[in-house]
């Protein structure tokens, strides 16, 4: 059965015709031409179709299209705001945290949406209890670990999180 509904892919209404068993991803890539996120593993196993969906980050490859009619899906692609990178796409830049590229649409939108986890206070598997999580990096490499690159930019990847998250915090958080 096909369904009509619209996705507001980086910040732009996008109405679209999908069967109502197509994932995100599919219906970005395949029905929209929105190729910045990507299809690895489409097991949800690699992260390299993480989005934003409502601001949270998300592997497009698990969530079904006609789920979030009308939410707002940002992709790496979708951050840069007037021409200026996002911080963490710049970070990536600076602090050479891509290789080949495949899987840094995925981490990017991965590291804003851990950024925010983080700056919300939410803690994760390494944030000793009862205590604030900060930005080192084991928060950062524990956060990312959803997201694999083979290229093995691990060192560059959390190098340019930090760099981001203290550039946008101001200070370490």
């Amino acid at each position: 059965m096909d369904a009509d509904i619209t996705l507001i892919v980086d910040g732009v209404p996008r109405p679209v015709t999908v069967d109502t068993r197509t994932t995100l991803l599919d219906a970005l890539r395949e029905r929209l031409g929105v190729t910045s996120p990507k299809k690895g593993c489409d097991h949800g196993q690699c992260g390299a179709c993480t989005v934003l969906l409502d601001g949270r980050r998300t592997l497009a490859c698990l969530a079904l299209a006609v789920a979030h009619n009308g939410h707002e899906v940002t992709t790496a692609d979708g951050l840069a705001r007037g021409g200026e990178l996002h911080p963490v796409q710049q970070a990536f830049l600076d602090h050479d945290g891509l290789q080949c590229g495949y899987c840094t649409p995925g981490q990017v939108c991965s590291a804003v949406g851990m950024l925010d986890e983080l700056g919300s206070g939410w803690a994760s598997a390494v944030t000793p209890h009862g205590s604030e999580p900060r930005l080192d990096h084991d928060e950062v490499a524990e956060r990312m670990s959803g997201n694999l690159c083979r290229c093995g930019a691990y060192v560059g990847i959390v190098a340019a999180v930090t760099s981001a998250g203290v550039t946008s915090a101001g200070e370490q958080r």
